[in-house]
């Protein structure tokens, strides 16, 4: 977070400076009323313009925000006109010149590919219409480009060039602080599923109305499923640590399994592949059991034959590789895509999304869950657990320093 706070300065001294240009400009010709020098005076008016322009832009870049935020980047600058855009189109115009914006679109291909600014000439046949410049400003978060912003004059200028791409690099921390509040606020959303939903309401009823059936006529059996059942509801209410070992949750994930195997007999069929050497490798606590609690559902919702699920755990250098797949009814890979993104809230559990951004959270966008599906296909699903993770223990949760 010291490196985002140091971006953030770096992004606001400039535009104080681009500011500082532009106020100056106007202070000259302005009362002052007591507010100190010119200088003084353009820090004041530069400071207060962004603090207008913020608050929409910490809700990302649509076309509402844009809209709200337009008009005072516009007066930032100084400029008679100013738009911004997504990555296809413009959001929101402000000022003069709104005739230009198919011209614009068509010369944002190059900054929104490379990432870099341009200025180029306006093309235009409106004798009343002053634009005859415009400066592409790209908006960039996570080096990935989301849009555009471009300042229209009535001349070319270098100060201009200059002053709209500082300003877009403030706007930029902005999308990056709104992505970074979104990011938190799933995080949360997900840790309160997770403490809400750790064990699906529908199989605690399922898994005591089996027991019940086997208590008049195999005691035994009944006395056996009831400790697995206490087992797993240990193990998914404790209340010590935010990591375990494979091995605890692979345990856990057996216990779950003998009360399904009740349920459904012959029906499921599951088999195990786990590299002991992978045993002890340590994951966000109650993240597996979901998965196999998903393939178990799909796997045999709608579907009368058997359904066979696969669980392997190899070692693949540097991490653990754990698949669990199904050939069940499937899912549609944009429904999927959907649940991942949040749009869609996932029926029943945990969910894949949880699981997905917690793997996030913890080891980086580049292990999360990796899942091929199609409708009637089956589903597998593949993460990816480092082995040594810096601050991840399964005794205490996270290290501190």
């Amino acid at each position: 977070m010291s490196g985002f706070l140091a971006g953030l300065c770096v992004a606001i001294l400039p535009l104080l400076a681009a500011g500082y240009w532009l106020g100056r400009r106007t202070a000259r010709t302005q009362n002052l009323g007591g507010l100190g020098t010119p200088v003084e005076h353009a820090t004041f008016q530069t400071l207060h313009t962004a603090s207008l322009a913020a608050p929409p832009l910490r809700a990302g870049l649509t076309e509402e925000t844009a809209r709200k935020s337009a008009r005072r980047l516009r007066t930032l600058l100084g400029t008679d006109a100013l738009c911004l855009t997504d990555d296809t189109r413009v959001l929101a115009w402000d000022g003069l010149g709104a005739h230009h914006r198919a011209e614009v679109l068509q010369r944002l291909a190059g900054p929104l590919e490379t990432g870099r600014g341009e200025a180029f000439p306006l093309g235009c046949d409106t004798p009343d219409c002053p634009l005859r410049w415009a400066v592409v400003a790209p908006l960039t978060v996570d080096d990935r480009v989301h849009g555009a912003l471009v300042a229209c004059a009535p001349r070319e200028s270098a100060v201009l060039v200059r002053a709209a791409a500082e300003v877009a690099r403030w706007v930029s921390v902005q999308l990056e602080l709104a992505d970074l509040d979104r990011s938190r606020t799933r995080l949360i959303e997900a840790e309160i599923k997770a403490l809400r939903a750790q064990i699906s309401p529908h199989f605690i009823f399922n898994s005591l109305a089996v027991i019940a059936s086997f208590v008049r006529t195999d005691p035994e059996r009944a006395r056996e499923l009831l400790l697995e059942f206490a087992d797993f509801t240990r193990y998914s209410f404790r209340r010590h640590g935010d990591f375990t070992t494979l091995a605890d949750e692979l345990h856990a994930i057996d216990h779950y399994l003998a009360l399904v195997r009740a349920r459904f007999g012959d029906r499921l069929s599951v088999t195990l592949q786990i590299a002991p050497e992978v045993l002890t490798v340590t994951l966000p606590y109650l993240c597996l059991q979901p998965l196999v609690e998903n393939a178990v559902k799909h796997g045999l919702e709608g579907k009368a034959g058997r359904c066979r699920i696969g669980i392997t755990a190899q070692d693949a250098g540097a991490e653990a590789l754990v698949v669990i797949e199904d050939d069940g009814a499937g899912m549609d890979p944009e429904l999927l895509r959907r649940i991942l993104a949040g749009e869609v809230s996932p029926s029943g559990g945990i969910g894949l999304s949880n699981v997905d951004d917690r793997l996030r959270q913890v080891y980086g966008d580049d292990h999360g869950l990796v899942i091929e599906t199609a409708v009637g296909a089956g589903m597998k699903v593949t993460a990816r657990l480092p082995k040594y993770q810096p601050g991840v223990h399964s005794a205490g949760g996270l290290a501190r320093e």
